[in-house]
């Protein structure tokens, strides 16, 4: 479960990060309790630590600063209560708080690294959205349904094509892959996908479409873009009319 950090208004509803928060500030006032109660020579206040980096766990950086800040102010609170100031008592509290910086940061980090990645899926959705564009459920007399899986994990486009387009005399599909990936992948899928659908309704017979579509990519594919070296490049594809 993703648990997003904000802080509740007063008087708001009750959030699932709410209760998970009271777990790392539970866990500072039990520690405080008992430190507190234990003698002096067994100081747990560096137990404290524990509390920030749970936190990190399911929060973002501010939340899991404030909580740090909290830990650290609780160590020195028992210590100025028990009297206890000395430098290791001293080296204890500089330890929280380094460890609770260093905390901070990566979780900063880390939600920055999230929204990167969020704002490449979005990227990646809309490019998949124009050059594969969605089937309607019916073309004319027939009932279509389609499927994009792509073969790596998280990559939503790649070289893979399909399009089908309705013409007067009936409905004509596409299917596709290109060699290699990549942006040059998807760069040739759009090309032929938009070579299909301009060409589909003025080609009346198949193999005219066919030495069109032909054209059009043989002359894509001998122009290499820039940085790119001239070689091998081909897309296999079959192409179906069905008159109706």
């Amino acid at each position: 479960m993703r648990l997003q950090p904000r802080f509740r208004r007063l008087g708001g509803p009750w959030q699932a990060s709410d209760a998970v928060l009271a777990i790392p500030l539970g866990l500072i006032v039990a520690i405080l309790i008992a430190d507190i109660l234990t003698p002096p020579n067994l100081p747990l206040g560096p137990l404290l630590i524990v509390a920030p980096t749970m936190t990190a766990w399911f929060a973002g950086p501010l939340l899991t600063g404030a909580v740090g800040a909290i830990a650290v102010a609780a160590q020195v609170g028992a210590g100025v209560a028990l009297g206890i100031l000395d430098m290791a008592f001293l080296a204890q509290v500089l330890a929280l708080v380094v460890v609770t910086v260093l905390v901070t940061g990566l979780c900063y980090l880390r939600t920055r690294h999230i929204q990167e990645l969020a704002q490449v899926r979005t990227v990646s959705e809309v490019a998949q959205r124009a050059v594969l564009r969605p089937l309607p459920h019916r073309i004319g007399p027939l009932q279509v349904a389609s499927a994009y899986l792509a073969a790596e994990e998280n990559a939503l486009i790649r070289g893979d094509l399909y399009a089908a387009v309705r013409t007067p005399s009936g409905t004509r599909l596409i299917i596709g892959d290109v060699m290699g990936k990549g942006l040059t992948a998807i760069g040739d899928a759009a090309l032929l996908l938009g070579a299909f659908r301009e060409a589909a309704h003025r080609r009346a017979q198949l193999p005219e479409l066919m030495a069109h579509l032909e054209q059009s990519v043989c002359v894509n594919l001998a122009q290499p873009a820039e940085g790119e070296e001239a070689g091998e490049g081909f897309i296999t594809a079959a192409v179906l009319d069905r008159i109706s």
